[in-house]
């Protein structure tokens, strides 16, 4: 029979044996979170370095020929086409035949306008006559000094009848040229909207040729109103084709308009050397804004941005991440400018800080 004494002794043995089994839990939970905290992660690192960075602006725009190169052909007047030797993509020389119109109105026109001058220097023949007449009449005193003003009247009005008739025949005559319609400059036929046997109407809504300059081309981009500012005159670029591939370019005029319903505005580039773009391909562009020389530069993946907080993450030699700070300057789609916080020769993180705690172990990856 145990006694009441035996009992009080077991029972601090009994607290001891479950103090010793929550001791060793808990040693194993601590020993379980410190394998978990002191496991390596994995990262991709690059050294800070000292250079130059360039801040870019990027829009997108067309390939035009430059003003000149441009020509869209219409009829003169509602007419039919009788010759249009030269298809689309087809080169052209200055003087070449392009269209041939046939407008049966217009040569009668402008001989009807020929015959209004003739009628009109007959007139001012006749009324030159009559003040050589009646002025030396006048001064015997045969004539009256009221028949002299009536001749010079008649005659400065048979004048401005004959000027009247020849700025007519010289439109008529302009018309007329036009029937016959032949290059400006070299280029290459870019749109045939017609073709010989159509009947056009004359007008801008109804072109007939356009023929393009293509070793005269510019790029026409649209920017947005917040990069209007950065936008300079001189700087450099690139403008990206479907092939992918760049080409150098400049910018030639900073814009001048915003348009308020696109909050865009147009801006014009040059090309460096002659392209093989044609007119009329959609392409990307990529300016150059400012440049600074000198700067610490990172890649852009490498900067974390927390709400207010920008900081990057620097690893030490013994492998342990670090958060540092940092204010930022210029910055392009790959690189970012580092005004303060690390110094050139830093290892920065740029691939896996996600989650990485300040003091963390890393493993380097590539």
């Amino acid at each position: 029979m145990t006694s009441f004494a035996s009992r009080e002794v077991m029972w601090p043995r009994s607290v001891a044996v479950g103090a010793a089994l929550l001791l060793a839990a808990s040693c194993g939970k601590a020993a379980l979170e410190e394998a978990t905290t002191t496991a390596a992660v994995a990262v991709s690192v690059e050294t800070a370095v000292e250079g130059t960075i360039e801040s870019t602006v990027t829009a997108s725009g067309i390939v035009e020929p430059l003003p000149g190169g441009d020509w869209t052909i219409t009829a003169p007047d509602a007419a039919r086409i009788l010759e249009m030797p030269k298809a689309e993509g087809d080169r052209v020389s200055p003087g070449d035949l392009l269209v041939r119109f046939d407008i049966p109105s217009l040569s009668a026109d402008l001989e009807g306008r020929k015959a209004g001058v003739a009628q009109a220097q007959a007139q001012v023949t006749r009324a030159d006559q009559e003040v050589a007449r009646i002025t030396p009449l006048a001064e015997k005193g045969i004539a009256a000094q009221r028949e002299v003003e009536d001749a010079r009247r008649a005659q400065a009005e048979a004048k401005a009848a004959l000027d009247q008739a020849r700025s007519a025949e010289a439109a008529a005559s302009d018309l007329a040229d036009r029937v016959i319609v032949r290059a400006r400059f070299a280029g290459v036929v870019a749109k045939r909207w017609h073709n010989p046997g159509d009947l056009v109407d004359g007008s801008v809504s109804d072109p007939v040729l356009r023929v393009v300059n293509p070793s005269v081309l510019q790029v026409s981009a649209s920017i947005a109103a917040a990069d209007v500012p950065r936008v300079i005159a001189g700087h450099t670029g690139v403008v990206v084709g479907p092939s992918g591939e760049g080409e150098p370019i400049k910018i030639v005029t900073r814009p001048a308009f915003v348009d308020p319903a696109t909050r865009l505005a147009s801006v014009r580039l040059a090309f460096d050397k002659p392209t093989t773009l044609t007119p009329g391909t959609p392409v990307q562009v990529i300016l150059v804004a400012e440049s600074h020389t000198k700067a610490v530069i990172v890649p852009a993946a490498a900067v974390v941005r927390d709400d207010d907080d920008v900081f990057v993450m620097v690893v030490d030699k013994d492998h342990k991440a670090h958060r540092r700070d940092v204010v930022v300057g210029l910055t392009s789609p790959e690189k970012a400018e580092i005004l303060s916080g690390i110094t050139a020769g830093d290892v920065v993180v740029f691939r896996g800080q996600d989650d990485l705690p300040d003091g963390g172990l890393v493993s380097i990856v590539k």
